[in-house]
Parts: structure tokens; C-alpha cells; sequence
């Protein structure tokens, strides 16, 4: 059995940058066990597996288009929200499937989400609002990372607010040392050329350090248009790689805007 495998870069325009997904679109699902293999394989953040055939709870999809029921990978577990994985599942699904429309949905663990494609071929990704409430940080998790937060939110992801843009970019974590998370921790303040910048951190989730994490700015961009009093902010993800978007809160939703740039194309045989 052959599978298509596609490696592409969301959130930058410049090769070697930004979060690389691999995105494998199947005829059917294959066993979950070989799914975890193939991600494990493939080695990267998030691989993205598609069908066309969607689940009965899926209900009718929400918008004309094509729709797919789209699951996520690390090397590690299965998530039940992926974005940079999902602008590179729909720019592949757009530039090879579907070149004359400009959007798709897909059916996942966390509903159904959206991407629509701009003029510009910009990308558009249409995630919910994740709510962060404030606490106290936890001490483990501030030793882990070696920081000192002026505060902190808990939530999908667990995040601490630092004092400056130098400060997470400078953050050196142990990762030994990290407590248990079911989600991964953010670190993020205040930027220099840009409104917000981040770091991602999920060891629990086979990730040492995200590259672009979409995900988080679903939480990131509510957070910050609050403190702000806006509803639009740019950010940066000071990664290795490094990666820009711009987002844009609407009610319980969250616009997430990147550019998609494709690595390469190849073939998995698989065992019969």
C-alpha cells in the first residue's frame, strides 16, 4: 500500500522556517497503532492525517466546500488540536485537490475548524477561542523553565507572562525537570517588532520546543487582545526555526493569518 506524504511549512514564506507538518491524506483510516508509527516516523511536531469519509457525529459539514475528517500526530500521542498542521493540511488539500476553491473544513476532535485561502495566498485559520484564567505560577514548572513570571494563566496550555521579549528569548528550559502537563507551557510577552512573541515548550508530548504553534495563539490571542484593548495583534514565535502570523479575535473564535511553504512530496509503501 502506497500513501502520499507531504512535508510543508506553515506560518513562514522562507524555507527553513516556520513549523514543518507532514500531512498524509488516506483512502481510509489505517489502525491507530500505525498512525503513531508513521508520526513517529516522520519525526516532526504534528503529522496530519486526512479522509474524505466523515464520522456520523460529524453532522453535515458547515459550508459548501470540501470537507475531511482531519486527526493529528506527534511522535508520541494523538491531540485534539493541532493549527500549524491544519494551514498545511488546507494548503495541500487547495494547491493540489482543489486549486480553484478557496476553502475547506475539517471535522477533528476539537469540532469543526475552517481555512479559507485570501487573494494573496494568505491563509486563514478559523480556531475556537481557548479561555485562560489567572493563577498562581507553579513553582515546578517556573524552575523547569528558569524564568521569573509576572503572572500567570492556566488553561489549554499552561502560561506564564515574562517581563520582556528578552527574557523568553534568553529562557533556558531543563526539560528533566519539567512537572507533568497533559498540555504544553508557554512563555510570551510583550514584543519589540511585534505586538506579542512566544515560546512553546510540551516534553510531555514528544515536543522539547514547538517551532510555530498555532494552538496556543487560540489561547495567546484572546489573552493578549484583553490586555491590549484590541482585537487584532501580530506575533512571533522565537523558536529555532521562527515563525510570524496575525490574529484576530471575533467573539468565541479566533483568525489565525499565515503563508504555507511546501518542503517536498513523497511516497510511504506501506506493508501489505
Amino acid at each position: 500500500m502506497e500513501v502520499l506524504l507531504h512535508q510543508i511549512d506553515a506560518f513562514t514564506d522562507a524555507p527553513f522556517s516556520g513549523n514543518p507538518a507532514a500531512v498524509m491524506p488516506l483512502p481510509g483510516w489505517l489502525p491507530d497503532q500505525l498512525l503513531l508509527d508513521l508520526a513517529r516516523e516522520n519525526n516532526l511536531a504534528e503529522t496530519a492525517f486526512y479522509t474524505s469519509h466523515l464520522p456520523p457525529e460529524a453532522g453535515p459539514p458547515p459550508g459548501e466546500g470540501p470537507a475531511f475528517h482531519l486527526r493529528w500526530f506527534t511522535p508520541t500521542v494523538e491531540v485534539e488540536l493541532c493549527g500549524h498542521a491544519t494551514l498545511a493540511t488546507a494548503a495541500q488539500i487547495l494547491e493540489d485537490m482543489h486549486p480553484g476553491l478557496d476553502r475547506v473544513d475539517f471535522f477533528t476532535q476539537s469540532g469543526w475548524l475552517r481555512v479559507e485561502r485570501t487573494d494573496d495566498d494568505e491563509y486563514v485559520l478559523d480556531l475556537p477561542a481557548l479561555p485562560s484564567t489567572e493563577t498562581e505560577p507553579d513553582p515546578a514548572l517556573v524552575a523547569a523553565l528558569g524564568v521569573r513570571p509576572v503572572r500567570a494563566y492556566t488553561g489549554f496550555y499552561e502560561i506564564l507572562v515574562l517581563g520582556s521579549e528578552d527574557e523568553v528569548r534568553a529562557a533556558t528550559p531543563d526539560f528533566a525537570a519539567f512537572p507533568p502537563l497533559r498540555f504544553d507551557a508557554v512563555i510570551t510577552a510583550l514584543g519589540d517588532s511585534s505586538d506579542i512573541v512566544s515560546r512553546v515548550f510540551g516534553p510531555a508530548l514528544g515536543i522539547a520546543e514547538d517551532q510555530v504553534t498555532g494552538s496556543a495563539h487560540a489561547q495567546l490571542v484572546p489573552l493578549w487582545c484583553r490586555e491590549l484593548g484590541r482585537n487584532r495583534i501580530t506575533a512571533r514565535q522565537l523558536s529555532s526555526r521562527g515563525g510570524s502570523l496575525r490574529g484576530e479575535l471575533d467573539g468565541d473564535r479566533v483568525y489565525l493569518f499565515g503563508r504555507c511553504r511546501r518542503y517536498l512530496d513523497g511516497v510511504v509503501t506501506l506493508p501489505d
